[in-house]
């Protein structure tokens, strides 16, 4: 196969991006999209020695999934919907599969089991007469810019680039869009506002938030700006403050030449400095820099199964008002709240300083006294919670009833997973935006005591690849929670058994040293050992971060209990 090729293709599977997969002459090509059963003309632009890439030229035989008529008319140029010309009970179909696929690849975890405990995916109504769900997202950024005639432009960039697709009506987002992005256009030209040039770094307005209450109504509009502030900027307030539901009015000032969107600063131009929405029966307050799920709907679908996986909701379980809950990745404290109304006590974590504001403030508002909030990371927060329980309580254990974990694609960090094994919950819940680093840690959790019980898909995200997934992993019952302690005179006791986990090699320099070892150490020698590590321990997205080091003697315990379990010669 050669770079030009013009090829017939029939598309027999769908990558993890949504394109097209088929053969020809045994020669997989990669065809964006194409849907499967389609028949297409494809041009081959990239060719490797046994895959290529291809462009669609031509539909042949369209596939019976394929929609006739796709709501939006610039889908395949925008980078927003991948598989929006896909019908949509073959997209839940298609997420499905992508979730069980990694789970059985990547988490190695068994086609029988999955049979058993992956429940259905949880789908979203379609909206009346268009043939799926649309008009579904709560957020939306608008990058500003000029087309190629010298006018302001506003849309979505097209895939993989930075150019603009113009589109002030896009099918995902709420139809008050439209409105509020063509005020925005005409009061730019009628004033001379310029647009941000990525290239030169100049120019004024670089975005548009939006957010929208599904339940309140409510709307917040927020201008990106590479400056201090916006000429005329109460002319535009006033003339937004007239669309019904306008609550919020405000900037971001970023001058940074970066592709992060907003800017940490925020200036109020008129009415509050946030929306409140529900999520629900639990209200948040939501600033411009909010992490808020942009579909209300799915989202309350998901967090009743978080809920319902944590087992509070489950008399069979015991008491909920004793159990102690800890939150991961908790954002604004959307989960945290939720599972706080019927937990004894819940502990959130998260790493940027004004979420947990937000949390706090939150769980004030809906007079929730039971959430407590922590700043910082949580692959920092839990193991050093952890060290210093044991400190404060003569060795004894931290305990957690449920763990629940909402991480970013990029999934936890082994020293984080490591230490909710140690503290031994008897549930973990796992909600991922990635199910192949959902995958990933699921191995190692059913690898250090815990099984998998339930997995269920959410589609947070109709007409792209993008899927939500939420699991329960149980303690297994044959799993040991007595904490041995073992006096110094009994050294000669000791016999080898179980693997160089960080549990056992805590225990193990515990036991025979008296002295804790942390995570991050364990981890630490094992790098200077040579011994399989995750690409990233001990790394920090700071660029100059205060790392403390293993102390010298406790290196040498940690790598004599490596010896003992027989993890280094």
């Amino acid at each position: 196969m050669q770079k030009n090729d013009i090829v017939k293709v029939v598309i027999e599977d769908v990558g993890v991006g949504g394109e097209g997969i088929g053969k020809v002459n045994g020669y997989t090509l990669f065809i964006k999209d194409a849907i499967i059963g389609d028949v297409v003309e494809a041009k081959v632009m990239k060719a490797k020695k046994n895959y290529g890439y291809a462009r669609l030229m031509n539909i042949l035989t369209p596939s019976e999934y394929r929609v006739e008529k796709p709501v939006c008319q610039v889908a395949r140029k925008c980078g927003g919907c991948q598989i929006q010309e896909m019908k949509y009970d073959r997209q839940l179909e298609f997420k499905n599969q992508k979730v069980r696929g990694n789970l059985m690849r990547i988490g190695e975890v068994p086609e029988q089991l999955l049979d058993r405990i992956m429940e259905p995916i949880v789908g979203m109504d379609e909206t009346e007469g268009l043939g799926g769900p649309y008009h579904y997202r709560n957020k939306a950024q608008f990058p500003i810019g000029i087309d190629k005639d010298g006018n302001i432009v506003t849309g979505f960039y097209a895939g993989r680039t930075h150019s603009i697709i113009s589109n002030t009506n896009c099918a995902l987002g709420v139809e008050i869009n439209e409105q509020i992005l063509k005020l925005i256009l005409d009061f730019m030209k009628e004033y001379h506002i310029s647009a941000y040039d990525e290239g030169k770094h100049q120019g004024l307005v670089r975005h548009v938030l939006i957010r929208y209450g599904f339940t309140t109504k409510e709307i917040m509009v927020c201008l990106v700006i590479n400056g201090g502030g916006l000429p005329h900027g109460e002319v535009l307030a006033k003339r937004l403050a007239k669309i019904e539901g306008m609550t919020s009015v405000t900037l971001s000032i970023n001058k940074e030449k970066t592709n992060v969107i907003m800017g940490n600063v925020i200036k109020p131009l008129w009415g509050q400095m946030y929306i409140t929405d529900y999520i629900g029966n639990v209200k948040y307050q939501i600033s411009p820099l909010s992490f808020f799920q942009v579909n209300p709907v799915q989202t309350e679908k998901l967090y009743k199964l978080a809920l319902e996986y944590s087992g509070l909701n489950d008399v069979s379980c015991g008491n909920p008002s004793d159990k102690v809950v800890w939150d991961l990745y908790c954002g604004i404290g959307t989960i945290s709240l939720f599972l706080a109304q019927k937990a004894g006590k819940v502990y959130g974590v998260e790493i940027v300083p004004q979420a947990i504001d937000d949390a706090r403030n939150n769980a004030k508002i809906n007079e929730i006294e039971n959430a407590e909030f922590f700043v910082g990371k949580a692959e920092e927060v839990l193991p050093q919670y952890y060290e210093d329980y044991a400190k404060e309580h003569g060795g004894e254990t931290a305990h957690a009833d449920v763990i629940v974990v909402d991480p970013p694609r990029k999934g936890c960090e082994e020293t984080l997973l490591q230490t909710m094994v140690d503290m031994q919950p008897e549930r973990i819940v796992y909600v991922s935006c990635d199910s192949a680093t959902l995958a990933r840690d699921v191995k190692f959790l059913r690898g250090n005591g815990y099984e998998l019980e339930r997995v269920r898909a959410v589609d947070q995200f109709p007409h792209t690849v993008h899927v939500e997934t939420v699991v329960q992993l149980s303690l297994k019952k044959d799993t040991p929670k007595i904490e041995v302690i073992m006096e110094p005179e009994e050294e000669s006791n000791y016999t080898p058994k179980g693997k160089a986990s960080y549990s056992n090699i805590k225990k193990y320099v515990k036991d025979k040293y008296g002295v804790n070892v942390h995570s991050r150490y364990i981890a630490e020698v094992k790098r200077l050992c040579g011994l399989e590590m995750g690409e990233n321990y001990r790394k920090s997205k700071k660029e100059n971060p205060d790392i403390k080091y293993c102390p010298p003697q406790k290196k040498e315990y940690i790598k004599e209990a490596l010896r003992y379990f027989g993890a280094l010669a």
